[in-house]
């Protein structure tokens, strides 16, 4: 890995293609497989992972919003690709790139038809939301008339797909509710397929899914995380590799006499003198307060150096007083010796934040070994 002289997300495609074929190997090879790139693909580069998901086979890509989509499709992705929770103030632009909407309420569908309508569409893909248990969006069962009348009277869409999500798919203790819901979602779709008299694809399975539930798999699946290196379970972490590595610098070193304090409030005060290093990484990069007063910690030299004080804007300060280390020296917050879930952990988060909070002013570096 090279070493950077500035704040760097480094991104390792090899293990990215390592992960994709990891879950791959847990469904059938007829199955097909739902690469999930929202926010920015998880905090890494949008546009590079869904380049790497198209090369690799990928059969659809799921994203948040209409406009993520629209930066996918202006950088070439072909791919299908779903559009998890459009808003009728972006129909236009969803049906102009052809993504594919997730419609997931009655005002939704209305809205979307409308749309579709007035734009003389044909057949245009949609997917139908059914709600089964984690009651964010999505259908219930007594809609499923309404959703094939709807559909049927219209010739301006075309039901791709019925989905749903499980709310605990990693949590053993939550198995019978992850069942029920499977067992819910098994209801709904096949009455949609019987009054619809056609079979859309069904998907359910997310990342923790596909390992704990692959029976349930049905036509397509669903990753995210696992995508990027991280499974929820500790056997899973396992055998998936962390992609990303957010690395940094020593800017400066300083020696901290007894009785000085370090930071904003002076929230670190010293007891003893100590020797602390500045790091050009703060809160506007993704690291927040919650990180600050010993509760997250870098690692340079292979040491661990705690964060000390509060987390500033643009810095942090970091307690290298046992660690032979020099100005320009790297700091690794995280990666795949120290994984972004053991950092948020440390602030009694989970990885998906720290992922996903990583700011775009970061500088993101490709690598392939």
């Amino acid at each position: 890995m090279s070493k950077v002289g500035e704040t760097t997300l480094v991104l390792d495609l090899e293990a990215l293609e390592h992960n994709y074929n990891y879950l791959r190997s847990k469904i059938k090879p007829e199955t097909k497989f739902l690469g999930v790139v929202k926010a920015f693909a998880y905090g890494s580069d949008m546009v590079t992972i869904a380049k790497k998901l198209e090369q690799l086979g990928a059969d659809y890509l799921a994203v948040a919003y209409v406009s993520e989509g629209v930066l996918l499709r202006e950088a070439g992705i072909q791919l299908p690709i779903l559009v998890l929770h459009p808003l009728a103030s972006n129909f236009d632009d969803l049906i102009a790139n052809h993504l594919e909407p997730s419609i997931y309420s009655k005002n939704i569908l209305e809205q979307f038809l409308e749309a579709a309508k007035a734009q003389k569409q044909t057949d245009y893909p949609v997917h139908i939301k059914f709600n089964t248990g984690l009651n964010r969006l999505g259908f219930s069962e007594a809609d499923v008339n309404f959703i094939a009348e709807e559909t049927m009277h219209s010739k301006c869409i075309k039901i791709v797909s019925a989905f749903s999500h499980l709310a605990a798919s990693e949590d053993k203790n939550e198995r019978d509710f992850s069942l029920n819901q499977i067992g819910s979602f098994k209801k709904m779709s096949n009455t949609l397929m019987d009054k619809l008299g056609y079979a859309p694809m069904r998907h359910m399975l997310n990342t923790s899914g596909i390992i704990n539930y692959p029976e349930a798999q049905f036509e397509m699946v669903r990753s995210g995380i696992g995508l990027y290196g991280y499974g929820n379970q500790a056997h899973v972490d396992k055998e998936l590799q962390p992609i990303a590595t957010l690395k940094t610098i020593i800017s400066q070193i300083h020696q901290i006499d007894a009785n000085e304090s370090v930071g904003y409030n002076r929230a670190f005060k010293s007891d003893q003198a100590i020797k602390s290093a500045t790091l050009p990484i703060g809160h506007a990069d993704g690291i927040g307060r919650q990180y600050g007063k010993g509760k997250g910690f870098v690692t340079i030299n292979n040491k661990k150096a705690p964060i000390l004080g509060n987390v500033c804007m643009d810095m942090i300060m970091v307690d290298v007083t046992k660690i032979d280390c020099k100005e320009g020296d790297e700091a690794i917050v995280f990666g795949p010796q120290k994984s972004a879930e053991n950092f948020a952990a440390a602030a009694n988060t989970i990885s998906y934040e720290i992922l996903t909070a990583i700011s775009q002013r970061v500088k993101r570096e490709v690598i392939k070994k």
